[in-house]
């Protein structure tokens, strides 16, 4: 019986590379390959998303409230308890806001509103976590998998509020990837999230939460809104 030593591996890895009619794993090619993950250049990047601030998050806003979200600039991250208090009474949303008690979120001064720090659980009435980043090209959050951002917040409550920092808007997902590469180790999971979630599959009936939250309201915080 073969121990599944290194030997066994390489000759395995070598047979299917054979047959699928690659190179040798010295090959100049794939070296040339590696290069080219670990340098990527860019595609044709669309001039509306070459823009610098204050176009940049005018743009970002535009294409939030066009993916069918809520938005709102905020001056401060102490200000976000306050303005979510009176957006889910606009929405007449009754419930406590859920905040994973690992979130900076959790730390907050949550007076103005009910706040319960746990993970979320199906049919909860409101998430509340940070954004990574935004794409102004597409109005997408972009929100990485962990303990402050567990992935269950994006698809299990009836709502969701995300919390991004004006600084980090950036023109296009290529733009957003360089960021994420250039700032350290990438997430297991990265959600790229534009609009509450829906689905038009029956009939080409738009049904809204279809697999997600029904409502999405994001809260920038940008220090300029308080100059």
């Amino acid at each position: 019986m073969s121990t599944g030593g290194p030997e066994d591996r390489a000759t395995v890895l070598a047979r299917v590379r054979r047959a699928l009619g690659r190179g040798a794993a010295d090959d100049p090619s794939r070296a040339a390959a590696a290069a080219r993950i670990e340098h990527p250049r860019a595609n044709t990047i669309p001039m509306r998303a070459q823009l610098q601030e204050p176009q940049l998050g005018e743009l970002f806003e535009e294409m939030v409230r066009a993916s069918q979200a809520t938005f709102e600039r905020i001056p401060d991250v102490q200000a976000v308890p306050g303005a979510i208090a009176a957006w889910c009474a606009e929405q007449g949303i009754d419930g406590a806001c859920v905040v994973a008690p690992a979130s900076p979120l959790s730390e907050l001064s949550w007076d103005e509103a009910r706040v319960e720090r746990r993970l979320v659980e199906s049919g909860d009435a409101v998430s509340v976590s940070e954004a990574a980043l935004g794409v102004a090209e597409t109005g997408t959050l972009l929100v990485g998998s962990g303990p402050a951002t567990p992935v269950s917040a994006n698809f299990l409550p009836d709502n969701q509020v995300l919390v991004l920092r004006a600084t980090d808007v950036v023109g296009t997902p290529e733009d957003a990837w360089q960021r994420l590469r250039t700032e350290g180790v990438l997430p297991r999971t990265l959600n790229w999230i534009t609009g509450p979630s829906r689905s038009g599959d029956i009939e080409m009936t738009m049904l809204m939460g279809a697999h997600g939250p029904i409502r999405l309201h994001v809260l920038v915080v940008d220090e300029r809104a308080s100059a």
